[in-house]
């Protein structure tokens, strides 16, 4: 089978086109046929050496992907050969386990049912930043620890970044909860995809009266705050945050020291919460794609640009490009098509 790998870390470069034997699957694991890979920041981030340590093996990269079940381990239940899935985090700890290769094989829990009427596509998108949106949306004191219609209702939520890919699962997933969404983005290109995701406000956060904006629509102040600039926007969450709001930080884009200003934050009784999926727990990760996946049948999660995420295509061969063009900040979701279904 052909599969994507590299050896050293690097730029883009290091990655390779090889032929490797199809993998067979172990006790509690599945072989899947994978269609599309999603790309996300943690995959090139892995491949530069961002976060460190030598490859010790052929590395395959990409956590997110969907495809056909292929073959079931032993021990293996609620899964057949045939059944359409969409995977997450498939290489943490495997380094085999990538998804940029035609054959993964995976730990069952890591597997999870792709709906029916929902696209390879969408399912290779959803992973990594919708369940880091699941659990952004979930961490306040007094919030849901689960979604659906109505958990957010009576809620401000205040998206920044609504037009990436884990702002744009954010504001469909706030939306679909019940919450009043306000995203926040630097643009008018931008405005126009948070607004297709279902914001029900969208505020440029470049303008200086941002912050009176966002108060206007929300007078006491917002409840939650789904953060991805957690230094650069401190100001603007602080001056827009209500009494016991939560701040979830997902990222720290734009980089810079996070410093809180220690009686102010008292004085609101903030909270703040650090989203990371890879030490969550795999508990709260399966009750976040059993809502994500509710959300799918439900028909308010999707991708394209009908949903104010842009796809951006790449075949295997290019996996090279794909990720560079996550490095370099393309906006929206970038795909890589393994197989046809």
């Amino acid at each position: 089978m052909r599969a994507m790998t590299y050896t050293r870390l690097g730029d883009p470069s290091v990655l390779e086109l090889v032929e490797t034997p199809i993998p067979e699957p172990g006790a509690g694991e599945l072989r899947i046929r994978v269609l599309v890979s999603g790309v996300n920041p943690t995959d090139w981030k892995s491949r530069s050496g961002a976060f460190g340590g030598e490859p010790t093996e052929a590395t395959v990269p990409n956590h997110d992907g969907a495809g056909v079940v292929d073959e079931v381990g032993a021990g293996v239940t609620g899964f057949r050969v045939g059944d359409r899935v969409w995977v997450t985090l498939a290489g943490d700890g495997r380094p085999a386990g990538g998804t940029a290769q035609e054959f993964t094989v995976i730990s069952a829990e890591r597997v999870f049912a792709l709906p029916a009427g929902a696209d390879a596509e969408l399912g290779a998108s959803i992973g990594i930043p919708a369940l880091t949106a699941h659990r952004a949306l979930t961490v306040a004191e007094d919030g849901p620890a689960r979604l659906g219609p109505d958990a957010l209702a009576g809620r401000a939520v205040l998206v920044a970044g609504g037009a990436g890919a884990v702002g744009n699962a954010a504001v469909q997933l706030a939306r679909w909860a019940g919450a009043e969404v306000i995203a926040t983005v630097s643009g008018e290109a931008k405005a126009r995809l948070a607004r297709a995701a279902g914001a029900h406000h969208v505020v440029n956060y470049k303008e200086a009266d941002a912050a009176e904006v966002i108060r206007g629509v929300a007078p006491d102040g917002v409840d939650l705050v789904v953060e991805v600039a957690a230094a650069a926007n401190a100001e603007l969450d602080l001056a827009v945050l209500g009494p016991r709001g939560t701040i979830s930080i997902y990222a720290n884009d734009g980089g810079g020291p996070f410093n809180l200003d220690v009686r102010r934050n008292m004085g609101l009784n903030a909270r703040y919460q650090f989203v990371l999926l890879y030490t969550v727990g795999w508990d709260r990760i399966a009750a976040a794609a059993a809502n994500i996946n509710q959300a799918i049948e439900d028909g308010a999660l999707g991708v394209g640009e009908q949903a104010g995420l842009q796809l951006h295509r790449y075949r295997l061969e290019d996996a090279a490009a794909a990720h560079a063009a996550v490095e370099s900040g393309a906006v929206g979701k970038v795909l890589i098509t393994v197989a046809e279904s």
